[in-house]
């Protein structure tokens, strides 16, 4: 079975909202075996509305639409599918109750304009709506299913998990195949290095398929099966894998949700250790990710961001002729950072960076994305030096992933 998705908001095209509502419904409808092929996002507007239905009714036999049910006048969902499907709208008076309930228990009366919400076309199977106000619904038309679910994701998802999934799992037909996918995230490598690594495979693969998505500090592998049960899916997926492992194993640091710092804090809680940061150029960025993890105070003992000269003198102690002779962006004040901040805190692990992130400051010899990173790590100095390309964004972000990055190897490494 195939299905489609349609986002609806003004300010979805506008960009001032991010839809991460079809991100969600493809994983789902991917969990329980349908293709989705198409995405469309329309703006508040009824006819081009009901024109995208039209284009999604004739190839998909699911159209989900999310959006568009508040009671404002620019929240046209509603009416945009009462008028394509030729279902009129029906007064609903148990919603409209189930509306007030939820004013009155925030101690408001409900808004005139909410009345509009409890009406729903005829024949609509109701999704109760738990977490707001706007119900969803489920309408057969000529052969094909039509949802209908809010776009604030935490009143769909609760809709798409209990009621609609429920729904088409009964359907006949619906569970023909299971799709399942497993992502690999990849860091410390262009993205054309990873191409030419595992090429032949991406090109030769079609059950399972590969999937290369490149962000901004690492790089996604999804490997997505297709098979009549997921034991068979998950075996397809390991096969694969392993394959990949093979060729990029030591640049793979985390699969699925995880995260990279979730994968550091893993290695310190488990041997005990505690750490400390000294940051110049990314002032802050990796204290922020290192304590981005639930139960960090256990191994993050504190950071210290010296932006100056004067800071890192004054603060942490880095010998001033260090800075007059090689410079405060050199392996020598990294050093200098790291030893002393993890002295400082009386940690066990010093990481530092110092670089320059731009746009200015930049020279012949130090050119602006220029980094050193040092770890002082069981009185072992590592030393790292990048020359990272684009925005001071970018150089910055990358700076502190390669400074988690060769913190989780030496962890790993170590045990």
């Amino acid at each position: 079975m195939k299905a489609e998705v349609i986002t609806v908001g003004t300010e979805l095209l506008l960009g001032q909202i991010i839809d991460t509502n079809s991100v969600y419904l493809s994983r789902k409808l991917a969990e329980i075996g349908i293709d989705l092929f198409f995405k469309t996002t329309v703006g508040d507007n009824i006819e081009r509305l009901k024109k995208a239905m039209e284009i999604a009714e004739s190839r998909a036999d699911i159209i989900i639409l999310t959006g568009g049910l508040g009671p404002t006048v620019d929240d046209i969902t509603r009416q945009a599918v009462s008028e394509f499907t030729g279902k009129k709208l029906i007064f609903n008076n148990d919603i409209l109750l189930r509306i007030n309930e939820f004013f009155k228990n925030r101690n408001i009366e409900m808004p005139e304009c909410n009345k509009i919400q409890a009406f729903l076309p005829d024949s609509a199977l109701i999704i109760e709506n738990k977490v707001g106000t706007a119900p969803g619904f489920i309408l057969e038309h000529n052969s094909k299913i039509i949802i209908v679910m809010p776009g604030v994701p935490a009143e769909m998802h609760p809709m798409m998990e209990n009621v609609v999934i429920p729904f088409l799992l009964k359907k006949e037909g619906y569970l023909k195949n299971v799709i399942k996918y497993k992502i690999l995230k990849v860091t410390g490598l262009p993205e054309s290095e990873v191409n030419d690594r595992i090429k032949d495979i991406f090109e030769n693969s079609n059950n399972p398929s590969i999937g290369v998505l490149a962000h901004q500090t690492e790089i996604d592998i999804r490997i997505t099966a297709k098979a009549e049960d997921e034991k068979k899916a998950d075996e397809m997926i390991e096969k694969m894998k392993k394959e990949i492992y093979n060729r990029l194993g030591e640049n793979i640091f985390a699969e699925d949700d995880e995260i990279l710092e979730g994968k550091v804090a893993e290695l310190l809680l488990k041997n005990n250790l505690k750490i400390s940061v000294a940051e110049s150029c990314t002032a802050g960025l990796l204290s922020f990710r290192l304590t981005n993890i639930p139960g960090s105070s256990r191994y993050f003992m504190g950071g210290v961001n010296v932006y100056s000269n004067y800071a890192k003198t004054e603060i942490l102690g880095v010998n001033k002729d260090t800075l007059e002779r090689y410079g405060a962006v050199s392996e020598q004040c990294a050093k200098e950072l790291a030893i002393n901040c993890r002295k400082k805190f009386k940690a066990d692990i010093g990481v530092s960076i110092t670089g320059i992130a731009g746009p200015e400051g930049g020279t012949k010899e130090k050119p602006v994305g220029l980094v050193f990173s040092c770890i002082d790590f069981k009185e072992n100095i590592y030393s790292f030096k990048y020359n990272f390309s684009g925005n001071r964004e970018v150089i910055r972000a990358r700076a502190v992933q390669m400074a988690l990055f060769n913190l989780y190897k030496l962890l790993k490494g170590s045990n």
